[in-house]
């Protein structure tokens, strides 16, 4: 339950309900291996926080893979960065208690395997140059693999998450649906918004990968298969262990 949460929902759905979706990304013990591997840092293998850019001619160069993070202001995204390199404790990723705490992109080296950037968040106290700053950042990082939109257990999709979903869309960036917080949703509530949420997908979005992602930063569920999923899609895991 803490590596796949949506499994521990499975056995509340009504008989019938196809959970094929549930289960598209499940790697076995060697690949989520070789991803803690990535994301614990010694000596050889340093993990650092590299700059912060509020324009692309900011941005260090495009030279590896790279991820984005990407949500409404108070989803939890720096929450779930920190908790993501949680087994290097010396990256500082800042946490506030103020929703729209980050106002710039921030980049962190994965060694010399991929680059993870955190987002400012759109929707409440966003900086002002949100749309700018985010829309070039998807539109010119060449070396963008996937972005991770945020989005809120407890509150399910907003109005602001589908602005957001029509401009991955419209600019074609690949892209998943994470659900943040389910510690703080019910059992009842979580089911709801996850098949609102897969239902959305599968009518609506040509770019998201069908499966959700569940994770709580608090508990570290849902984190080792989200670091997997990362390793996954920048390149760094064998094909067959993330079958």
């Amino acid at each position: 339950a803490i590596v796949f949460p949506l499994q521990k929902l499975e056995r509340y759905l009504a008989p019938g309900t196809d959970t094929a979706r549930f289960r598209l990304f499940q790697p076995g013990l060697a690949a989520l291996q070789r991803a803690e591997a990535l994301f614990r840092s010694d000596r050889r293998h340093p993990i650092d926080y590299v700059s912060s850019a509020v324009r692309m001619d900011h941005a260090p160069p495009p030279a590896l893979p790279e991820v984005c993070f990407i949500g409404r202001s108070n989803v939890g995204k720096s929450s779930l960065i920190r908790a993501l390199f949680s087994l290097a404790p010396e990256v500082e990723v800042r946490v506030s208690k103020t929703p729209g705490h980050t106002k710039k992109m921030n980049f962190f080296k994965v060694g010399k395997y991929f680059t993870l950037v955190d987002m400012p968040g759109y929707g409440y106290r966003a900086p002002q140059d949100f749309v700018e700053m985010v829309e070039a950042y998807l539109q010119e990082r060449r070396n963008l693999k996937r972005t991770f939109l945020l989005v809120d257990g407890v509150v399910g999709l907003q109005k602001t998450d589908h602005i957001a979903v029509e401009m991955l869309e419209e600019f074609g960036i690949p892209y998943v649906m994470v659900l943040t917080k389910i510690d703080r949703a019910s059992r009842g509530l979580l089911l709801k918004n996850v098949l609102e949420i897969q239902e959305f997908v599968k009518e609506s979005a040509q770019g998201c990968f069908p499966q959700l992602f569940l994770v709580s930063s608090v508990e570290f569920s849902g984190v080792h298969l989200l670091r997997c999923f990362v390793a996954h899609v920048t390149g760094n895991l064998p094909a067959l262990e993330a079958s």
